[in-house]
């Protein structure tokens, strides 16, 4: 029964909820516990498993909690019947399949399009992203194995309409080896996932290390902010697959936090590439003396600092559940205090997500949005200050900077601060041009935004227009399926004439936001290093 008990309170929007639901399922430290009464979150469950599970309730057939629901299985199951009918399905499983399309409690990520076939709008679902490892494995020997019997689709809007669980696959046309699948498809069982030959990366996070495009003779490259790994794999499976066997290649991956550091090591070691990346744990970027040996050397850094995670897919997402309730009717009351029972009590049939959303903001509108932008404006000093510290590397020439942020003010306005900064100048840093950018980039549709450069220009040499089509964006739930992401290059050196080739080699911030940075940017997640996280 604990495992009810414990299950329900995700029901329950708590004021420090962060993350995605799985997340905060697999963060939770405080599990197994004794259930004392019956709330109604608690009661939702032990009902669905009354009249829906197959085998029913999972606990001992005479406990208190068990009895209470049971006792009213024959009305439940009347009252399950007549919705049934009164919705038009003949059984209890074409109902469920039809609930198993609808995603409840996560709109606002996605898009609303209509159907021929159900007759009514339908939302695109968030795609699952899959990279292939070529350091373990190729496209070519997955699509024959681990994806033998899905159906190759040619278009990425299949995908997002397909039913979650379809057998169906998208070849991205703009980040070579990476795949779309339906985001039902659980691939957690198969061998590749296993041993790192596929990892569940979103399709965003792949375009900093794409976008970079570092070249072996460069020198080495630097992941500055590295764990939890997909990055850092993405861009030391790029330089092996440029180079001959026996060429020594070289990145180095900083983590500032030892306990990140060990998943970031973990993720190297799945992925296959210890002999090509060396973590540096425990190591802070800004400690970094960029003058002295080895560091001399670097000649290409990847910069996705700590940052408020706006874009991320279902980072907040609650549970939608309409309960009735009472205020607090979900804690349970301390056993030493006498309790009355109101026996004619009201009883106002709330959302649990709307519970959510009024502590999340509604209630002080003003305030939450003050509070927002003073975060956003840390930590956009804070990663102002980690993109000027790598302009100061005197063999480097190339920088992605990328964040999973929606805000220009993490965004584009870090970019043309670093752009218009004493640095830049001095160093002889710049953009690098949409014309500039690796084919897949370069089609990319989505630009930087034009307003939000306008608004932070003070070097009249800049134009708004050019430093947004330099930018790449993100947004999550568009027809592209990605998340919410920016991501940008810089290059030094004057601008070169670029053919149409394949591979392409182009204010004040407040510095104390130091102490605001997480070390996490890929979301929150810490899975156990013996499987790959998605972002």
């Amino acid at each position: 029964m604990s495992l009810y008990y414990d299950a329900a309170k995700f029901l329950v929007p708590s004021k420090d909820q962060s993350g995605s639901l799985k997340s905060r399922v697999f963060g939770a430290k405080d599990l197994r516990s004794s259930p004392k009464q019956l709330t109604p979150s608690l009661a939702l469950l032990l009902v669905h498993d009354l009249i829906l599970s197959k085998s029913g309730i999972a606990a001992p057939a005479t406990h208190p909690l068990r009895l209470a629901v049971t006792r009213h299985k024959a009305r439940l199951s009347a009252e399950l019947t007549k919705i049934r009918i009164r919705k038009g399905f003949r059984s209890i499983d074409e109902l469920g399949t039809h609930l198993g399309t609808i995603d409840v409690g996560r709109t606002k990520d996605h898009v609303s399009v209509t159907t021929p076939s159900l007759g009514k709008a339908k939302q695109l679902q968030h795609p699952r992203w899959v990279r292939i490892n070529t350091l373990k494995s190729t496209l070519d020997h997955q699509l024959q194995t681990t994806f033998a019997g899905f159906e190759n689709v040619t278009s990425l809007e299949q995908i997002l309409v397909a039913p979650a669980t379809t057998k169906v696959l998208h070849i991205d046309e703009h980040v070579p080896d990476l795949v779309a699948l339906a985001p039902g498809t659980d691939l957690s069982k198969t061998t590749a996932y296993r041993n790192g030959s596929i990892i569940l990366q979103d399709k965003a996070s792949c375009f900093p290390a794409y976008l970079l495009d570092a070249k072996p003779d460069d020198g080495p490259c630097l992941d500055a902010c590295a764990a939890p790994g997909n990055k850092t794999t993405h861009l030391a499976a790029i330089l092996e697959g440029q180079t001959q066997t026996g060429r020594n290649i070289q990145v180095w991956a900083c983590e500032r936090d030892k306990a990140r550091a060990g998943i970031l090591t973990g993720m190297v070691e799945l992925a296959g590439c210890q002999d090509i990346v060396t973590v540096k744990a425990g190591q802070d970027f800004l400690l970094l003396n960029p003058a002295q040996n080895p560091w001399n050397k670097v000649g290409s850094l990847l910069l996705d600092p700590s940052c408020s995670g706006s874009g991320i897919v279902g980072r907040d997402e609650t549970l939608a559940v309409t309960l009735p309730s009472n205020v607090g009717s979900d804690h349970v009351p301390d056993k030493s205090r006498k309790r009355k029972r109101k026996r004619h009590g009201k009883m106002d049939t709330k959302s649990i997500a709307d519970v959510g959303e009024e502590k999340q903001g509604s209630a002080q509108p003003a305030d939450g949005d003050d509070r927002l932008q003073e975060r956003l404006m840390a930590l956009s000093a804070f990663q102002l200050r980690l993109l000027l510290h790598a302009f100061r590397f005197p063999n480097a020439r190339r920088i992605s900077y990328s964040t999973c942020s929606i805000h220009a003010t993490e965004n584009e306005h870090v970019v043309l601060a670093a752009l218009q900064s004493g640095e830049a100048k001095q160093y002889g840093w710049r953009l690098l041009t949409r014309n500039e950018q690796i084919r897949g980039m370069r089609t990319w549709p989505l630009r930087g935004d034009i307003q939000a450069c306008q608004d932070k220009i003070v070097d009249g040499s800049i134009g708004a227009y050019q430093v947004a089509e330099d930018c790449i964006r993100c947004r999550p739930g568009t027809q592209e399926g990605t998340q919410g992401f920016f991501v940008a290059a810089f290059i030094r050196g004057a601008q070169e004439v670029i053919v149409d080739v394949e591979s392409s080699n182009g204010d004040d911030f407040d510095s104390e936001a130091n102490e605001d940075w997480n070390g996490l940017s890929d979301g929150e997640r810490s899975p156990p290093y013996t499987t790959n996280a998605e972002i």
